[in-house]
Parts: structure tokens; C-alpha cells; sequence
């Protein structure tokens, strides 16, 4: 029998969230604060059976050539993007972050990021009949160079951890940090950002409600990562403050300016044939005001100075998730008492 080690605290001795071996022990409870975004996240519970997005077909055929283009675009990216999050949860997070309250809370996580992956099948199922051109979509992270660049930059910080059993040093440490950083504030809160924003975007001209409806739901649970991610963060930060230093501030600062460039790519790929309503300045500009608040999340000065030019993901933002229990409690069968709150920066 395989004997597990454990560094629960001892006398003398207090355990730090990343120190090797493999905590047990719920009580007494270290960090509450995780167990409370396990709480908090099981009240976001929903099903991809309540979102209909056969409504959307009637909108799929009016749209112009453009408009058809960024969807079937978006559907690609949407096709392996939260399955990517779901490995580097399993293959890297889970293992370093000795916490069972944290641990219970990456649980509730992988079982979300399950729940978008089944959504975004049906999407595809429901938006593209034809079976080659959905397998095309899934091969999207090979054949589309602008999902193809965004797959290379997760690919490349799921494997700068990817060797490592346990965080036995400073630099251990360190890089496991960035590969925190870069799937909360990169690739959960800056690239699916992006993507929230085209289908926003679309719903203010007042088609594909379906789609919305389910973004609606994997809005607020990436949401709720990001607010995870950066608790681990500033618990880490806290506990041992050397770590993060203004050298690693850079690497966060280039590391974002990286994701930036990958996304705008991303987005000239969608808007190239002329979308009415958004071009790809104020695309840029909305993703560099998303790199600023991640960096404001995480105590490190703005890189960009630049606004939000979309209005209706101002909207969103409040209303959202402000309002998101008191109006789902009576229309949700197993909604549920209670309150969550939501950092203002996500």
C-alpha cells in the first residue's frame, strides 16, 4: 500500500499552501476563504439542458457573410477551449495546490469546465450540421493560424510545469505561480473575455438569444475561477512574499502583452470581412482594458491606459452578475438561498 505523505502542521511547524506532500485535514481549516468559493460555486449549479439554442437557427441564416464568418470562427475556438483548461486544472493545478478546501473547490471547477466542453458540443451540433465541418471545427487548434497561435501560448505554459512532481524550490514555486496567473488572467479572463464580448456583441443586435443564454452561465463560472486563481495568488503572496518580486511582475506584464497580441489576432481574423458595430481598434482596445484589470487584480501597474468602447459589457458586468441570485431563485427549479458576491475587477 502506497503511503501518502503528509505535512499537516505540527509543533514548530506551519504548513504553506505550496509545500509538497498532500494535506488531509479539513479541520481545522486552514483557508476557509476556498471553502467558501466552493459554496459560492455550487449555487451557479445549471445544466446544458436548459439552454435552447434552436431559436438561434433562424438567426443563423439572416446574418451576412461577415457575421457568419465571426460565428463559425467563435465555434471553432469554443470547440477545444475549455478542455484545454480542464487539463492544465488536472495535469498542474490540482497536484500543487496542498489545500484539501482548495482542492475541493478545482473539483467543483473541472466538473464546470465538463459542463461548458458539453455545452459548446451542442453548440456545435445545434449550429453546424454538416459532420465535416464539425470535425473541422475541432481540428481548429491545427488548421486556423489564429487558434492555432492562442493553443501554442496555453500549450506553452501547460508544459513549464508540466515535469514537476512537487515545488521543492523558489523557482518551483514561482513558475507555478505564472501558470496560475496566465490561465486566470490570460486565457480564462483575457481570451474567453474576447470571446463573451462577440457574443454580447451579437446579442445587442438582438440575435442568437440562445447563445447568450448559455454564455450567460460559463460568464459566471469563469468568472468565479478567476476570483479562485487570484485568492491562491495573494494566499501565496502573503505566505511567502519574496516570491513575487519585480522581476516577476515583468514576466506577468509580458506574459499579458502576449496574450493581448495573440487575441487581436484572433480578432482580425473575425472582423477582416467588415462587422457594423465593431472593428478591430476597439477590439484592441477592449481586450488592453481587460489586460489592465487583470493587472490591477494582482497589484501590478497598467500597461495600456485604455477604455472599455463597448458599452453593452459594461452592462453585462452589472447586471450579470450583480443581479444573477435574486432573479434566478424563482425562475431556477433547484435554485437555491443565498447571496455571492463578485469583485468588481472581474
Amino acid at each position: 500500500m502506497t503511503t501518502i505523505p503528509s505535512q499537516s502542521t505540527g509543533p514548530g511547524k506551519q504548513q504553506m499552501l505550496l509545500d509538497p506532500g498532500m494535506d488531509l485535514t479539513l479541520r481545522p481549516m486552514r483557508y476557509p476563504h476556498f471553502f467558501d468559493r466552493f459554496k459560492d460555486a455550487i449555487k451557479n449549479t445549471w445544466t446544458v439542458e436548459e439552454v435552447d439554442l434552436h431559436g438561434d437557427l433562424a438567426d443563423l441564416a439572416k446574418l451576412s457573410p461577415a457575421e457568419q464568418h465571426l460565428v463559425s470562427r467563435l465555434v471553432a475556438f469554443f470547440a477545444t477551449g475549455d478542455t484545454i483548461v480542464a487539463n492544465n486544472l488536472v495535469l498542474n493545478l490540482y497536484q500543487h495546490v496542498n489545500s484539501p478546501e482548495g482542492r475541493l473547490y478545482l473539483s467543483r471547477q473541472l466538473f464546470e469546465e465538463a459542463v461548458h466542453v458539453q455545452f459548446y458540443l451542442n453548440l456545435l451540433d445545434t449550429y453546424v450540421p454538416d459532420l465535416a465541418e464539425r470535425t473541422a471545427a475541432f481540428s481548429a487548434v491545427e488548421n486556423i493560424p489564429s487558434i492555432a497561435r492562442k493553443a501554442e501560448f496555453c500549450f506553452k505554459w501547460i508544459d513549464s510545469i508540466y515535469e514537476m512532481r512537487s515545488l521543492q524550490t523558489r523557482e518551483d514555486r514561482r513558475a507555478f505561480l505564472l501558470n496560475v496567473i496566465c490561465f486566470a488572467a490570460c486565457i480564462e479572463g483575457l481570451f474567453f473575455y474576447g470571446a463573451f464580448a462577440y457574443v454580447y456583441f451579437l446579442r445587442s443586435r438582438g440575435v442568437l438569444q440562445g447563445l447568450a443564454s448559455g454564455t450567460n452561465w460559463v460568464f459566471r463560472d469563469e468568472s468565479m475561477h478567476m476570483a479562485f486563481a487570484f485568492d491562491v495568488v495573494d494566499t501565496v503572496r502573503a505566505e511567502e512574499p519574496g516570491l513575487f518580486d519585480a522581476e516577476m511582475a515583468q514576466q506577468v506584464r509580458d506574459m499579458l502583452a502576449e496574450a493581448v497580441e495573440c487575441e487581436v489576432q484572433f480578432a482580425a481574423d473575425l472582423l477582416d470581412q467588415g462587422i457594423s458595430g465593431m472593428s478591430l481598434p476597439d477590439m484592441r482596445e477592449y481586450l488592453q482594458h481587460v489586460a489592465d484589470r487583470r493587472l490591477a487584480v494582482l497589484g501590478i501597474e497598467p500597461m495600456y491606459g485604455s477604455g472599455n468602447p463597448f458599452a453593452f459589457m459594461e452592462l453585462q458586468d452589472v447586471q450579470e452578475l450583480s443581479n444573477f441570485f435574486e432573479r434566478r431563485v424563482s425562475a431556477y427549479q433547484v435554485g437555491v438561498t443565498g447571496s455571492v458576491s463578485f469583485d468588481d475587477d472581474f
